[in-house]
């Protein structure tokens, strides 16, 4: 299926889906959080598209907001998709977790969460998974101050 088919038939289901085709094969959607286990569940579950494969699921601080973007692909169409979820609440950033959907999606949350501090409502084991549970603050953040740097320099 084209990008342009897959618009087509995904923006009969959420209208309010944002649409690019940035400067990638991919076509991105960026999706209301609230909307975002809807879109997800359909997209894996709709025949058309049976996107089976989420091949990669990142943090993302784009300075206002911070966010999810994850990577799709259907490995019976051979058609690969992007979605992108975005909250401007940078004190408790909060998303409903994917893991039901793909069960892979469990470490990749557990790592946006420990790198970026987003948390996944309803996932099974949110928890620190490569630093301490002691480490102050989200390292991949654009305002994280590295403290034990500052004072060697």
């Amino acid at each position: 299926m084209t990008n342009e088919a897959l618009q087509n038939l995904i923006s009969l289901w959420i209208p309010e889906l944002e649409f690019t085709e940035e400067k990638s094969q991919f076509l991105n959607i960026t999706v209301p959080p609230e909307q975002l286990i809807p879109l997800m569940t359909q997209l894996k579950s709709n025949s058309e598209t049976n996107f089976d494969y989420l091949f990669c699921l990142s943090g993302v601080d784009w300075g206002k907001e911070l966010g999810v973007v994850y990577h799709l692909e259907s490995t019976t169409h051979r058609h690969q998709l992007v979605v992108k979820v975005k909250t401007e609440d940078r004190e408790n950033p909060t998303f409903d977790t994917v893991c039901k959907i793909w069960y892979t999606a469990e470490f990749h949350e557990r790592e946006v969460f420990d790198f970026f501090g987003i948390q996944f409502t309803n996932h099974p084991n949110l928890k620190r998974l490569f630093m301490t549970e002691e480490w102050d603050g989200f390292p991949l953040r654009k305002d994280y101050v590295d403290e034990i740097n500052m004072i060697i320099k």
